[in-house]
Protein backbone atom coordinates (compact mmCIF):
# COMPACT_ATOMS: atom_id res chain seq x y z
CA UNK A 1 0.00 0.00 0.00
CA UNK A 2 1.24 3.39 -0.80
CA UNK A 3 0.31 6.73 0.01
CA UNK A 4 -2.42 8.37 -2.62
CA UNK A 5 -3.40 5.02 -4.01
CA UNK A 6 -6.95 5.03 -5.27
CA UNK A 7 -8.88 2.30 -4.13
CA UNK A 8 -12.61 1.53 -5.44
CA UNK A 9 -14.98 2.00 -2.71
CA UNK A 10 -15.43 -1.25 -1.02
CA UNK A 11 -18.96 -0.09 0.00
CA UNK A 12 -21.94 -0.87 -2.29
CA UNK A 13 -24.38 1.61 -0.56
CA UNK A 14 -22.24 4.96 -0.88
CA UNK A 15 -20.33 3.45 -3.76
CA UNK A 16 -22.98 5.58 -6.96
CA UNK A 17 -21.84 8.78 -4.78
CA UNK A 18 -18.19 7.96 -3.11
CA UNK A 19 -17.02 6.10 -5.54
CA UNK A 20 -13.30 6.23 -5.16
CA UNK A 21 -11.34 5.97 -1.56
CA UNK A 22 -7.61 7.22 -1.46
CA UNK A 23 -4.99 6.26 0.92
CA UNK A 24 -3.47 9.02 2.82
CA UNK A 25 -1.70 7.88 5.52
CA UNK A 26 2.05 7.71 5.22
CA UNK A 27 3.85 5.00 4.95
CA UNK A 28 6.18 5.11 8.40
CA UNK A 29 2.96 4.38 10.30
CA UNK A 30 2.21 1.06 7.71
CA UNK A 31 2.40 -1.35 11.28
CA UNK A 32 -1.10 -0.10 11.82
CA UNK A 33 -4.02 -2.42 11.33
CA UNK A 34 -6.34 0.58 9.92
CA UNK A 35 -5.67 3.49 6.92
CA UNK A 36 -6.50 6.85 6.84
CA UNK A 37 -8.47 7.72 3.75
CA UNK A 38 -10.53 10.69 2.19
CA UNK A 39 -13.42 9.66 -0.56
CA UNK A 40 -13.47 11.11 -3.78
CA UNK A 41 -16.71 12.37 -4.66
CA UNK A 42 -18.69 12.60 -7.63
CA UNK A 43 -18.71 16.30 -8.23
CA UNK A 44 -22.88 15.60 -9.71
CA UNK A 45 -23.28 14.71 -6.61
CA UNK A 46 -21.56 17.06 -4.21
CA UNK A 47 -21.35 20.03 -5.95
CA UNK A 48 -22.81 22.26 -2.95
CA UNK A 49 -19.42 20.66 -0.74
CA UNK A 50 -16.76 22.63 -3.19
CA UNK A 51 -15.13 24.52 -0.98
CA UNK A 52 -11.75 26.50 -2.12
CA UNK A 53 -8.84 24.72 -0.62
CA UNK A 54 -10.89 22.06 1.24
CA UNK A 55 -12.10 19.96 -1.47
CA UNK A 56 -9.92 20.17 -4.31
CA UNK A 57 -11.40 19.29 -7.51
CA UNK A 58 -9.78 16.07 -9.00
CA UNK A 59 -9.95 14.61 -12.15
CA UNK A 60 -9.68 10.83 -12.19
CA UNK A 61 -10.25 7.96 -15.03
CA UNK A 62 -12.23 10.65 -16.92
CA UNK A 63 -14.64 12.22 -14.22
CA UNK A 64 -14.53 15.03 -12.01
CA UNK A 65 -14.85 14.15 -8.64
CA UNK A 66 -14.13 15.98 -5.17
CA UNK A 67 -11.53 15.20 -2.02
CA UNK A 68 -13.93 15.08 0.34
CA UNK A 69 -11.05 16.26 3.64
CA UNK A 70 -14.16 16.84 5.68
CA UNK A 71 -15.07 13.17 5.19
CA UNK A 72 -11.59 12.00 6.41
CA UNK A 73 -11.79 8.41 8.32
CA UNK A 74 -9.78 5.30 8.96
CA UNK A 75 -11.00 1.65 7.22
CA UNK A 76 -9.73 -2.13 8.01
CA UNK A 77 -6.67 -2.43 6.29
CA UNK A 78 -8.05 -5.42 4.56
CA UNK A 79 -11.44 -3.59 2.99
CA UNK A 80 -8.82 -2.31 0.82
CA UNK A 81 -8.13 -4.56 -1.82
CA UNK A 82 -5.88 -4.02 -4.61
CA UNK A 83 -5.16 -0.05 -5.86
CA UNK A 84 -7.04 1.07 -8.86
CA UNK A 85 -4.58 4.18 -10.03
CA UNK A 86 -2.73 6.68 -7.52
CA UNK A 87 -3.32 10.47 -7.26
CA UNK A 88 0.89 10.91 -6.21
CA UNK A 89 0.59 13.92 -8.86
CA UNK A 90 -2.23 15.77 -6.35
CA UNK A 91 0.03 15.39 -3.69
CA UNK A 92 0.80 18.71 -3.57
CA UNK A 93 -3.30 19.64 -3.63
CA UNK A 94 -4.19 16.65 -1.10
CA UNK A 95 -1.22 17.62 1.41
CA UNK A 96 -2.82 21.29 1.23
CA UNK A 97 -6.41 20.50 1.71
CA UNK A 98 -5.49 18.16 4.98
CA UNK A 99 -3.66 21.19 5.73
CA UNK A 100 -6.46 23.37 5.26
CA UNK A 101 -8.70 21.61 7.22
CA UNK A 102 -6.51 21.21 9.78
CA UNK A 103 -5.07 24.65 10.48
CA UNK A 104 -7.16 26.53 8.47
CA UNK A 105 -4.94 28.15 6.29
Amino acid sequence: MAQFDVYNNPSKNTRDAYPYIVDIQSPLISEIVTRIVIPLGRLSHFKNEQMKGLTPEITYDGEQLLLLTPQIASVPINTLKKPVGSLSHFRDEIIAAIDFAITGI
